[in-house]
């Protein structure tokens, strides 16, 4: 069964009548801060907690590539890491290691 999809009027009632989300004023909204200047300390603490592996020295770059299935297959064998075997192997065959 589809939802029939609610008209702007009906959601602006919606809304409106919403004791717990009130419409902000001119007012509130002139006085209004982004959030990194209303709470310095904790845009600080959220930015350091946002995860993900740190940042490089020297980043690689995402390429697609076409390999045999047997060049893929015998990298991948050899367990965890195989992408970065597979880059071992490409800088030695450019001389660069």
């Amino acid at each position: 069964m589809t939802k029939k999809p609610l008209s702007e009027a009906k959601v602006q009632a919606m809304i409106a009548s919403d004791p717990d989300a009130p419409e902000a004023t001119d007012a509130q909204l002139a006085q209004a801060k982004p959030f990194t200047e209303a709470f310095p300390v904790l845009a600080e603490k959220m930015r350091k907690n946002a995860g993900g592996r740190p940042k490089a020295a020297n980043p690689k770059v995402a390429v697609s590539l076409r390999l045999d299935p047997e060049v893929v297959a015998r990298f991948k064998a050899e367990g965890p890491g195989w992408q970065t075997r597979i880059n071992e192997a490409l800088r030695h065959a450019a001389g660069l290691s």
